[in-house]
């Protein structure tokens, strides 16, 4: 089987449900079938990608081989596990559920499953990204010791009153939005080392204002009164062998956007900015450590989402999981979200190694 013999299904039909959609038939894909609830969506999305569509997603698991699900976070859980139940191949946009609950009981799953589940975490498929992962696998930055991440936007709330406004649908804000991207790619950089602690804060400064200015908006704006979630986040994440990670997220900020990510080694060091796509390398010359070099690095320019969508079809045709992206990472970064949200609201550090520990001696019940 190759990629594009693949049958393929959208779970969730909304603006990103297109946006996966209008990749994967760039690329050929075997575009079978969607499913939704709302019948508009279910409408629109046939019209457009002429496939049929179904509201009972089980309709949809009895055409396909593999689905990606792009549905709000509370509904991950549900759409995932009834497909790893099914045997089909999952690529579930991130993060990987709404609460860390969900998130473990799609881990299991997919460790019970013949299939496997794939997360959206695109930004490793940056060029970029995947240059600074090979040079620090050859050993160029010695001793990989902290990583910068930022991903802030100046004025980028999405619109009130949608459901990544609502805590209870999409279980956070602008940490659980775009923050995972930013701590996924962290730990990546790190080769996905054990986290102990985390310490940070998550606030809401400008969505809950009824005077927030924006220059633009995703989706029709309901107001102050139809936002519960977080607007940023700080945070500082500590590992067991001493690396750590500082992270700043906002949807929104007084201060200039920014999505650089700094890694700092003991040999040499590297700026990416995702945003421009710059890389540069810092480290000493040949002159010995006085002479000091930066070097700009030109790289191609490719779409992440599709590099990950080829990854994942690829996956599925080989019947091989990819060993990047896996449910484990989701979940390591599942606990760090919480763990910042617990933190700030309890003003304390959270262990996040005792919490494993405890949940590892749990007893496990008879079937």
């Amino acid at each position: 089987m190759t990629r594009n013999d693949v049958k393929l299904g959208v779970v969730g039909l909304g603006n990103i449900g297109h946006y996966h959609a209008d990749r994967l038939t760039e690329l050929g894909a075997n575009l079978v079938g969607g499913m939704d609830i709302d019948p508009d969506a279910r409408s629109e999305f046939s019209e457009k990608f002429d496939v049929p569509t179904f509201e009972d997603h089980a309709e949809l698991f009895e055409q396909v081989d593999a689905v990606v699900v792009t549905t709000p976070n509370k509904f991950h859980e549900q759409y995932a596990i009834d497909a790893l139940d099914a045997d089909i191949d999952v690529l579930l946009e991130k993060p990987l559920a709404d609460t860390v609950e969900s998130a473990q009981r799609i881990v299991e799953a997919a460790r019970d499953a013949d299939s496997f589940c794939m997360v959206g975490f695109h930004s490793r498929y940056h060029h970029q990204a995947e240059i600074i992962k090979d040079q620090q696998m050859t050993g160029r930055f010695g001793d990989v010791t902290h990583i910068e991440a930022n991903y802030v936007r100046r004025r980028g709330i999405p619109g009130r009153g949608s459901w990544f406004t609502a805590e209870n649908v999409a279980g956070g804000g602008s940490l659980i939005d775009i923050g995972v991207h930013a701590i996924d790619l962290a730990l990546h950089f790190l080769d996905y080392p054990e986290v102990v602690e985390v310490s940070g804060t998550a606030r809401s400064e400008f969505g809950t204002n009824e005077d927030y200015a924006y220059v633009d908006m995703w989706g029709d704006d309901q107001g102050a009164e139809h936002f519960d979630v977080d607007d940023s986040a700080t945070a500082l994440i500590r590992c067991a062998d001493g690396q750590t990670i500082s992270l700043e997220v906002a949807w929104a900020t007084n201060r200039p956007p920014t999505q650089e990510f700094f890694v700092r080694g003991t040999e040499a060091g590297a700026r990416f900015d995702k945003a421009s796509g710059d890389l540069e390398l810092y480290e000493a010359g040949q002159g010995g450590a006085h002479h000091l070099a930066t070097t700009e690095v030109e790289t191609r320019s490719h779409d992440p989402h599709r590099q990950e969508q080829v990854a994942f079809l690829d996956a599925v045709a080989s019947g091989q999981a990819p060993d990047r992206n896996t449910v484990d990472e989701a979940l390591t970064v599942q606990r760090i979200i919480e763990a910042i949200y617990e933190s700030g609201e309890t003003g304390r550090a959270v262990r996040l190694d005792e919490e494993v520990e405890s949940e590892a001696d749990a007893p496990v019940a008879n079937d």
